[in-house]
């Protein structure tokens, strides 16, 4: 009689547990489904999507990047001049105009037959008049054509006969087609001996001086002209006379 109560209890007790667990996953609701994972293609569809109704993001996004290409670069390029600085500022070969001993040095490379050059000659020439300290060493830069070397030989060369300047404005002054003979019709014009010029045209000295422009300009990136260096950067193509004034003052600066 015990035997069959307890069985009888047992079999109840399943029951009853049975029908709990039931009635649980009868209430629980079932999971959700896993959604489908994203494509490369869903992912760029989004993306364009979003980029669609937000453009303003692309051109923020260049410009960032853009900044920072230019900051990685001038840090580069700071840190080419301080390592060659003494070739920058010039060697005794290099021709100076302004102050040969003055207290700040501002570096040009320039081409004769490039206009902003050109434009930038009486700027440069009244910085001399108005600040008597500063000294400027000319880079003949010659990279526009067969022409431009012609008239960087013959400047470095009218140098040899204590010409430069006068040389270099008068090649910096010429209108029209400055052909070579332009050139050699001006420095005939400024007085010069033109048979000891032809012949330091060729003077290892201007072929050193020429190679080794073009070597530092590749160090430093340049790939045009004009273009401005003190010790605390390099500044390209034409700028007002109040640009050339902040770059000295800065290069003062660092040099106190």
């Amino acid at each position: 009689m015990r035997v069959v109560t307890a069985v009888a209890f047992l079999g109840g007790a399943v029951v009853a547990l049975g029908g709990a667990v039931g009635a649980t996953w009868l209430t629980t609701p079932a999971p959700e489904p896993t959604p489908p994972a994203l494509t490369e293609a869903d992912v760029r569809g989004i993306v364009q999507a979003y980029l669609a109704e937000k453009p303003d993001l692309v051109i923020d996004a260049i410009r960032a990047f853009q900044a920072r290409e230019e900051q990685l670069e001038a840090e580069k390029r700071n840190e080419s001049i301080a390592a060659m600085w003494d070739e920058i500022g010039g060697i005794e070969t290099d021709p100076v105009i302004g102050n040969p001993q003055g207290d700040v040095t501002l570096v040009e490379f320039f081409d004769y037959r490039c206009g902003y050059c050109k434009r930038m000659t009486p700027e440069i020439n009244a910085l001399i008049e108005e600040d008597p300290k500063v000294r400027i060493v000319m880079k003949e830069f010659p990279i526009l054509g067969p022409e431009s070397i012609i008239a960087s030989r013959v400047a470095l060369a009218a140098k040899m006969q204590d010409r430069y300047a006068q040389v270099h404005d008068a090649l910096m002054n010429h209108r029209g087609e400055l052909d070579a003979e332009a050139i050699y019709a001006i420095a005939e014009g400024e007085g010069l001996d033109m048979e000891k010029l032809r012949a330091d045209m060729q003077h290892p000295d201007v072929d050193a001086t020429l190679r080794r422009n073009m070597e530092l300009a590749d160090a430093l990136n340049i790939r045009g002209t004009p273009a401005f260096i003190t010790r605390n950067g390099i500044t390209p193509g034409a700028v007002s006379r109040s640009t050339l004034r902040d770059m000295l003052a800065s290069a003062r600066k660092g040099n106190s």
